[in-house]
């Protein structure tokens, strides 16, 4: 990475937005070389992961490269992560240092009362000596944790090569190079914000940051003229639903996390019929791990709609694997690549996930954990989500297994509907999911909800729904 920086210095490394301040990638070698000194002011020891309460903008970016380059890699927690979850998480680590931007100063003062750590604030950035002089090659760049969907978030090590390797693969996918800008916002701490930041760098790509996620951010970056983006279908969808998604500029728009709607493809299409549309499916542990191209997208549009259901074929490098399937062909995925962090003794990524192939195509069915056992058949809540979020009055729909005396689990379907003002019927939800699933799989109890609890990485807690619907 900081190779392709001093191949061309003045290049624009980072645009801000709104206010449209431009790092060239001389600027951002010497603040990273500032924040490199504002560690060895604070006592970070090398070797010492560094935790950091931090969102997406310039100065967290020349951070993380101080961290990597001096062997004393950040750790980015989510600010808006529970007190449980960040102090688990600072709890296991050493050192006695928390970095914080201001705006999450209040929040790491209280932290570092409980822990005992010092606070170094974030807050203007002085430029430093030549970087040059003081990096070594970082083994560790930096550390993620997992969103803790099913338990306590783990420690993810993202290791250079592998980081490298990831920027290679998605700089080829998303058709990034010189003179493309890219533009996230939102969760730093997230592998989207901090893996798409060395996308971005390592591919003479400009990074086009803004904070956090609004309509009116997004109607901003206009003026900054991006051409590349990654980000969720809720996002997108909502920007559809303002009038607000058609950037002229934009040629890629990548997403990730879930499924897109056929109907939200076609809207996407009638609004920008020129843009790219991809698809990368990954972890924390290691991503992408296959890609649902812009061909896939198009055939889809063609009229196979079912390549929607699918997070699409192994991406490039990437060994697909389904071990010990079942009847159905249904097992844990299992990928090998070279841009995997956690893996087994063979190089192979556990993903936790239950999918089967076909024809090349991966179909998820849900998590290992997340599966449901109803009178001996097997019931994967994403299959049934599917059906029902295609239902035009359902907004979202998560489903979760319930004790049953006579069948062991049953399925109960937690519904938020488009207008909750007049949801549709039960009856009208169970006569459509009749019509396209088996019947052991057609949800049996029904709730409905105003919206579905989510972790901070935006996830849906289902632990948190069973254990309310036990209470």
């Amino acid at each position: 990475m900081l190779e392709t920086l001093l191949r061309d210095p003045q290049a624009p490394a980072i645009i801000s937005s709104p206010d449209r301040c431009t790092w060239t990638a001389a600027t951002l070698l010497g603040m990273a070389a500032g924040a490199i000194e504002l560690l060895d002011a604070h006592g970070a020891a090398p070797g010492q992961y560094v935790p950091a309460l931090l969102s997406t903008r310039p100065a967290s970016v020349a951070m993380l490269l101080a961290g990597a380059w001096s062997r004393r890699p950040l750790a980015p927690l989510g600010p808006h992560m529970t007190e449980r979850e960040l102090l688990g998480c600072l709890e296991s680590l050493d050192g006695g240092l928390l970095v914080a931007e201001p705006e999450w100063a209040d929040k790491a003062g209280h932290l570092a009362a409980k822990t005992g750590r010092r606070v170094a604030i974030l807050d203007q950035l002085a430029p430093g000596a030549d970087p040059c002089s003081l990096r070594g090659e970082p083994a560790v760049a930096f550390m993620m944790h997992t969103s803790g969907t099913t338990g306590a978030p783990k420690q993810v090590l993202v290791r250079e090569a592998a980081l490298a390797r990831r920027a290679e693969v998605n700089g080829a996918l998303l058709q990034l190079g010189p003179g493309a800008r890219l533009a996230i916002g939102g969760l730093f701490h997230h592998v989207a914000g901090l893996g798409n930041i060395a996308v971005a760098l390592a591919n003479q790509t400009a990074l086009v940051m803004y904070p956090s996620f609004s309509v009116a951010a997004w109607r901003d970056l206009d003026a900054v003229a991006p051409t590349h983006t990654v980000t969720v279908p809720s996002v997108i969808e909502t920007l559809l639903d303002a009038d607000a998604l058609r950037l002229p500029t934009l040629k890629v728009l990548g997403y990730g996390g879930s499924p897109i709607r056929p109907d939200t493809m076609r809207r996407i299409h009638h609004v920008m019929p020129d843009v790219a549309l991809v698809e990368l499916f990954g972890q924390t542990e290691g991503s992408p791990l296959t890609v649902l191209s812009h061909d896939d997208h198009r055939a889809a549009l063609g009229g196979r709609e079912e390549l929607l259901r699918s997070v699409g074929r192994a991406a490039p490098g990437v060994e697909l694997r389904i071990d010990n399937p079942g009847p159905d062909g249904v097992g844990e995925v299992w990928a090998r690549c070279g841009h995997s962090f956690v893996v087994d003794a063979e190089g192979w990524q556990h993903t936790g996930d239950l999918g089967r192939l076909v024809d090349g195509y991966l179909y998820l069915v849900g998590r290992q954990g997340d599966k449901i056992i109803r009178g001996g058949e097997n019931v994967f809540p994403v299959e049934v989500e599917h059906i029902l979020q295609s239902h035009p009055g359902v907004a979202e729909a998560a489903v979760v297994g319930v004790p049953d005396q006579r069948l062991g689990e049953t399925i109960r379907a937690c519904i938020v509907a488009v207008d909750p003002a007049s949801p549709p019927s039960v009856d009208e939800l169970r006569a459509y999911c009749r019509e396209r699933l088996a019947g052991f799989k057609v949800p049996a109890q029904w709730t409905f909800t105003n919206a579905l609890p989510r972790n901070a990485a935006g996830k849906i807690l289902r632990r948190e729904l069973v254990s309310a619907v036990k209470e």
